[in-house]
């Protein structure tokens, strides 16, 4: 396999300003730096707005869609021709949520997701969790891709990644914001492997609370005909240090591989799996802080 065909993710591995407005021009000016390196996507870590203040959880710091720190993101990828994913503690009734979305070089919205998974453990009780996962075609200049979305906690769940592909997604989007050690990333590199699908995470550098960079990309691919065993996935692991961050895709391979290979669903059986669908909860998995 040898793709003609790249799907480029520039990861905003940034550090946050303290402002709505500092968050802003800093976000843009990376978008506009992303661009200049040749991205087909920017992808910024999670509920950049308010660079994942816990302080800040609440409708009085979050915006609108139609707010102009959203709508400064459209008009960036439309004039940059460039899809952004722009992520922002978004204004909701009775509690904000932790959104994600997706506006294409055209400047058009095509995804908005929030955070299924909420930390309801944490401070992000203080949040409404999301109701569904949600995945859109992008068009980029070298045709489109089908992308998805899950942000963070997410991850730790294999329902999340699994629905996308399901949904069709060949690339998952991750926002992030936790630190990323070896079961973190353990994770994401299941989550491509085990569905066939390229997931890109983008997290916050070492001097945010509680992250320290290490974004990465994996391309799902765990095998190529003209390699002797299974190959390494990750294609970008990002250091702590901010930056911008670059990664290709190969959708050519990426989609041959997922035609040929026995992951994703091939050889599912769901009519064993209805167990999935009991909301019944057992020791030792009792959570009194669970908000449904």
């Amino acid at each position: 396999m040898s793709s003609k065909n790249y799907f480029t993710v520039a990861l905003l591995q940034l550090l946050p300003e303290g402002s709505i407005e500092g968050n802003m021009k800093k976000g843009l000016n990376a978008c506009r730096k992303a661009k200049e390196m040749g991205a087909d996507l920017a992808l910024f870590p999670e509920m950049w707005s308010i660079g994942y203040d816990f302080n800040k959880f609440s409708n009085e710091f979050a915006v609108e869609p139609d707010s102009g720190f959203v709508r400064s993101f459209a008009e960036a990828a439309e004039k940059l021709g460039m899809a952004i994913a722009v992520t922002y503690l978004e204004r909701h009734e009775p509690k904000p949520r932790n959104t994600a979305e997706v506006f294409d070089r055209f400047g058009n919205s095509i995804l908005r997701y929030s955070k299924v998974h909420t930390c309801d453990f944490g401070d992000e009780s203080a949040l409404c969790h999301g109701d569904d996962f949600y995945t859109a075609d992008l068009d980029t200049i070298s045709g489109k891709v089908r992308i998805g979305a899950m942000i963070c906690y997410d991850r730790e769940f294999p329902e999340s990644a699994r629905i996308l592909m399901l949904k069709g997604a060949e690339i998952i989007l991750v926002p992030n914001a936790c630190p990323m050690e070896i079961n973190r990333l353990s994770q994401l590199r299941a989550r491509a492997y085990e569905n066939m699908v390229g997931i890109a995470t983008c997290n916050y550098p070492y001097g945010q609370p509680d992250c320290n960079g290490h974004s990465t990309t994996f391309d799902g691919i765990a095998y190529r005909p003209d390699e002797s065993g299974s190959r390494d996935t990750l294609i970008v692991e990002a250091g702590e240090e901010e930056g911008i961050y670059l990664a290709r895709f190969p959708l050519d391979d990426i989609r041959e591989y997922r035609k040929q290979e026995v992951h994703g669903n091939a050889y599912r059986r769901p009519e064993k799996y209805k167990l999935l669908l009991s909301e019944e909860k057992c020791e030792p998995f009792i959570r009194n802080d669970f908000n449904k």
